[in-house]
């Protein structure tokens, strides 16, 4: 029969706290970032992003407009335009994932 040496109990769990990991300090990712500042700032890392999202929207709003108005042709026109900046704003969110991995890799 194996006998271990005494057993120290550990510090019960505490929900109210957050868990110690070695380490990790969570108080330098502890700063509130409110809505305005997080946009703004990740339009700044990768603003093609944004720019994606505004082509995508103009194209669909006015292509909408040209379906209500009849105008079969250009409303077929502006909803391939519409995949095509979809398309884009996919390419520029990968690329900005790509950059963010290569620029965090020591």
């Amino acid at each position: 029969m194996a006998t271990t040496g005494p057993v120290t109990p550990e510090a019960p769990f505490e929900p109210s706290q957050p868990p110690v990991i070695e380490g990790f300090s969570p108080s330098v990712y502890s700063t509130s970032e409110g809505f305005k500042e997080k946009f703004l700032r990740k339009t700044r890392e990768n603003p093609l992003v944004p720019i994606g999202c505004l082509g995508t929207a103009a194209a669909l709003t006015y292509g909408l407009y040209c379906f209500h108005r009849g105008q079969s042709q250009r409303s077929q026109l502006m909803m391939r335009t519409r995949i095509a900046a979809q398309g884009f704003t996919v390419v520029a969110i990968l690329m900005g994932v790509a950059a963010s991995t290569l620029k965090s890799r020591p």
